[in-house]
């Protein structure tokens, strides 16, 4: 495996997007059979160059996360990097993470925050980190992986003092050792080249993968953009609302709006797509195949 700051060098050398899946930890053995019987295997089709999977909220996926990330590399052959939150881990706790990691050939890391568990508010673990950029300063000076964080184009919704004071905190997380930003999820492409626009004033030259999700379900969306913060742009949330239940015409709106703003997005110089499959391979698959890039 490979760090994933060297698999886009490789990528910019050739004039070619890095493109790159998440998967999240599946609930049943039965998603699980599903996952690594079908639909890694016709995401594979794709030749993405790298994937990642997170990490529940409270750190609540930990062993699961490694297992699978593992699998997907000694089963597929695909780089595939970790998630790993601050939350409810002590400083020690991480570093016992992060040797179990390395023992299982883990070279990539998104050193995040984290989420509390559903109820609870955000509180930082005693003897643990308060940021991620804590973290990010803890993994680059331990060494052996590859670290990416995250981006928020329209700002971290806890972020009350807006967005640019957000991205501030990117730029620390940058310097304090990150290779690159995945972004979370958006849907209006002015908010991200506003971010990478910013980046570059503050010279910057990380890569900022853009984080794409496909549309197939209006209420799922709604209730994913509410709790990240992610606003949904008017003509989007009203022909949403014109197609009302009927699924097909949702999944297929999703997939003609994710297109074109990938189109944009690289049209413009994104150095790549992240896409946020929710475990699902044919809108992915579709949206690559409309842009000539399956």
């Amino acid at each position: 495996m490979r760090y994933i700051r060297d698999i886009h060098a490789d990528k910019q050398a050739t004039g070619q997007p890095t493109i790159s899946f998440e998967f999240f930890p599946f609930k049943t053995p039965q998603g699980e059979a599903t996952f690594f019987g079908k639909t890694l295997p016709a995401l594979m089709t794709a030749k993405p160059d790298y994937a990642s999977v997170t990490y529940g909220a409270g750190g609540s996926t930990r062993e699961k996360t490694l297992e699978i990330v593992e699998r997907i590399q000694n089963d597929f052959g695909l780089t595939t990097m970790a998630h790993l939150t601050c939350i409810k881990h002590t400083r020690a706790e991480i570093g016992g993470i992060l040797d179990e990691a390395a023992n299982r050939g883990i070279q990539n890391i998104l050193a995040l925050r984290g989420d509390p568990p559903p109820g609870e508010n955000w509180a930082q673990t005693e003897g643990g980190f308060e940021y991620a950029s804590e973290l990010i300063a803890f993994l680059r000076e331990r060494g052996g992986f590859g670290i990416g964080a995250a981006g928020f184009p329209e700002g971290h919704i806890d972020c009350a003092e807006g967005r640019e004071t957000d991205w501030r905190h990117l730029v620390g997380k940058i310097n304090s050792g990150a290779d690159f930003v995945i972004t979370q999820m958006f849907f209006d492409n002015t908010d991200y080249f506003r971010l990478a626009d910013f980046l570059k004033g503050q010279g910057v030259a990380a890569p900022l993968f853009p984080g794409i999700i496909p549309v197939a379900n209006a209420g799922q969306i709604k209730k994913f953009s509410a709790m990240c913060g992610a606003k949904l742009p008017e003509s989007f949330a009203s022909r949403l609302d014109e197609l009302g239940d009927d699924a097909e015409a949702v999944r297929e709106y999703g997939i003609e709006y994710a297109t074109a703003q990938c189109r944009e997005l690289l049209d413009r110089g994104a150095p790549g797509l992240h896409f946020y499959t929710l475990n699902k391979s044919k809108a992915v698959l579709q949206i690559l195949g409309n842009l000539g890039l399956a």
